[in-house]
């Protein structure tokens, strides 16, 4: 073969090497096309499947229609709706994903739960000593949250509101026996009975709405109250010993407390954690006015009028009074102690 041969034989292979490598890039720079465009359709046609699907979900949820079948279909007259519905509705499973235990427990208070309040400082008092191996460690019992000894209790008409409710009606009577002996003194000792009973009479309510807020296990609330508490107590004593020469004392046999009245309004904030599923601990402050009023009461009292040689009775008015406060609340005659540890239980 001679040089120009070869040199022709090199040429063409290299030009023909050139043809293919340029076909090859070709092929590929197509390939690469189309591979893009396969993407952007699947994507395309994934969001507008994923679209429809949830949808359907959402309107079936509602009542309004049944699921519908799926099909890879988007037109622009619905398609701003649908976003916003899958939007809204991805977000709502975001919501739902982390505030659910792994058994599809919800964590939070849901729409028709109740709750009651109690006082979280026996579970904390026993839990402290526990952990620090207190022998002496008494088993934790449930306790009015109020002083005034109110049931507290909540209704959620949605996750995000409910309505307070507080409730205290009682009547109470006790009688305390005292041993005294018998006058004039004799022997052997005789032993009769001064009987002192009490009664009293509560009656409060108080009403309200709060609205939370809040991400994951830490939720706040804050909202309005208003209630009112009625009371009244009275004394009476019996005597073993009768007023006589003998016995010529001045004695309280009876006393009666003018009625009290309190009339209250506030507002409040206040914050819960979650620690357990429908188990939340928190605390709130309030602030707000307060107006009681305690009517007149009086007392009787015996002695033994030597003039007349007989028993005669004395009756003394007690004074009432009125008070206003405009404050954060502590302590109060309507809602209780303000800033107090609770243990809030959902059901």
């Amino acid at each position: 073969m001679t040089d120009a041969t070869k040199k022709h034989s090199i040429a063409s292979y290299k030009n023909t090497l050139q043809l293919h490598l340029e076909n090859y890039l070709l092929i590929l720079y197509y390939m690469k096309i189309r591979n893009l465009f396969i993407a952007v359709l699947s994507v395309f046609v994934g969001i507008t499947y994923a679209q429809d699907t949830i949808s359907s979900i959402v309107k079936s949820e509602s009542g309004n229609l049944t699921p519908k079948p799926h099909y890879f279909r988007v037109t622009s007259r619905d398609s701003v709706s649908k976003k916003k519905t899958v939007t809204e509705y991805a977000v709502t499973l975001v919501k739902k994903s982390e505030l659910v235990t792994k058994k599809g427990e919800s964590i939070l208070p849901e729409t028709g739960d109740w709750a009651i309040s109690i006082d979280a400082s026996p579970f904390l008092r026993y839990l402290g000593n526990f952990i620090g191996s207190n022998g002496a460690n008494v088993a934790p019992t449930f306790n009015f949250l109020s002083v005034n000894q109110t049931i507290l209790g909540k209704y959620y008409v949605d996750p995000e509101k409910a309505y307070r409710l507080g409730v205290r009606l009682g009547f109470g009577s006790n009688s305390f026996t005292n041993k005294v002996s018998t006058v004039p003194s004799v022997n052997p000792i005789v032993y009769v009975d001064d009987v002192t009973t009490t009664t009293n009479f509560n009656l409060g309510l108080t009403a309200g709405t709060e609205w939370r807020k809040g991400h994951g296990r830490l939720q706040g609330f804050y909202g309005v109250e208003g209630g009112f508490v009625v009371g009244s107590a009275s004394m009476y004593r019996d005597y073993g010993n009768k007023l006589a020469p003998n016995n010529p004392w001045s004695r309280l046999y009876e006393s009666e407390n003018g009625t009290s009245f309190s009339l209250g309004a506030r507002g409040f904030i206040g914050v819960d954690y979650f620690l357990f599923p429908k188990i939340a601990i928190g605390g709130e402050f309030g602030w707000g006015a307060v107006l009681r009023t305690v009517g007149e009461g009086h007392s009787r009292s015996e002695y033994w009028d030597d003039v007349t040689k007989s028993v005669k009775t004395t009756l003394s008015p007690t004074g009432g009074f009125t008070s206003f406060s405009l404050d954060s609340d502590n302590l109060n005659t309507v809602f209780g102690p303000a800033g107090s540890i609770r243990l809030i239980l959902h059901f």
